[in-house]
């Protein structure tokens, strides 16, 4: 009976881990929960490959399927710990992106923490009226070249131009675009504040990525960047269209990089995708009191 009971243990786990990579698949608020849960159920993986080690039956075979499964499924975002970082040949250039969360009253603050950092290029969304204002005062000096279009913002080192304010199927702007004369040449930048996901309502956030990753499929620069809040794990399939022409950089450290909550963050919803661009190196960092963390890429330019 023991034995029974640690070879359906095996099977079980498996199952679990199978299901989830399955979920995260599935179009709509399956995806989005699946993309979610997918990096936590590695933890699954622990017992699994212990079972499976001290099991030698028929049930052993379960533990490394599963395991292939979830690292297949989940590819996009382990952390790059075994890849070497490039050698800069050009100027270093980062960019940092956070949702200061609306009335909060962290968006200078985020701004004086993120110009800090040695950010060059820095959006916030989720911002307000008294927010916009707070982080253009604070970054007024050291990112002089500016332009926000509702709850969106972007601040640069670097001089801006063909700045457009988008909407992305709503009603209102959530979004922006804008060009960044980089050291290297000019890098298109398109800030995102994705609809927000409830039980039951996710519609507005699929309609914002797709309509964005319209954009991106017809945008032919050679240099381009998308960062803000999506709200959707990288994995979610409604980022799938965004993921066909960009690409996230891994963590160049040793977790996830999750942003939310910002306390004991467990999903990463803020990104930095790229093309065109060579990085050297990415990270997550608490900034003001915002329910998300910071997300940072330093490319060489």
């Amino acid at each position: 009976m023991p034995r029974l009971r640690s070879d359906l243990g095996i099977v079980l786990l498996s199952v679990v881990i199978a299901a989830v990579v399955v979920l995260a698949q599935i179009p709509g608020v399956a995806g989005t929960i699946g993309a979610a849960t997918l990096p936590w159920a590695g933890f699954l993986l622990v017992p699994l490959v212990l079972l499976a080690l001290l099991r030698r039956s028929w049930s052993s075979l379960a533990a490394p399927v599963a395991l292939v499964l979830w690292a297949v499924a989940l590819a996009p975002v382990l952390p790059a710990v075994l890849s070497s970082r490039p050698d800069a040949d050009g100027t270093p250039v980062t960019f940092a992106s956070q949702n200061v969360e609306a009335r909060s009253g962290t968006s200078a603050e985020s701004a004086r923490t993120l110009a800090g950092l040695d950010s060059d290029v820095i959006a916030l969304t989720e911002m307000d009226a008294s927010a916009r204002a707070e982080a253009a005062e604070a970054l007024a000096t050291s990112h002089p070249y500016a332009y926000t279009a509702g709850t969106v913002g972007l601040w640069s080192v670097y001089p801006l131009s063909n700045t457009e304010g988008l909407t992305l199927g709503l009603s209102w702007k959530r979004a922006l675009r804008a060009d960044v004369a980089a050291p290297g040449g000019r890098v298109r930048v398109y800030v995102v504040h994705a609809a927000s996901v409830r039980p039951g309502q996710q519609a507005g956030r699929d309609a914002m990525l797709s309509n964005l990753a319209d954009l991106i499929d017809a945008d032919d620069s050679p240099r381009l960047v998308a960062m803000g809040d999506f709200n959707a794990a990288t994995t979610d399939p409604a980022l799938k269209g965004v993921r066909r022409n960009l690409s996230e950089p891994r963590s160049t450290g040793l977790s996830f990089g999750f942003t939310w909550p910002a306390r004991f963050p467990l999903v990463r919803i803020d990104h930095i995708f790229e093309r065109g661009l060579t990085v050297l190196e990415t990270r997550v960092a608490k900034a003001g009191s915002s329910d998300h963390r910071a997300v940072l890429a330093t490319f060489d330019d």
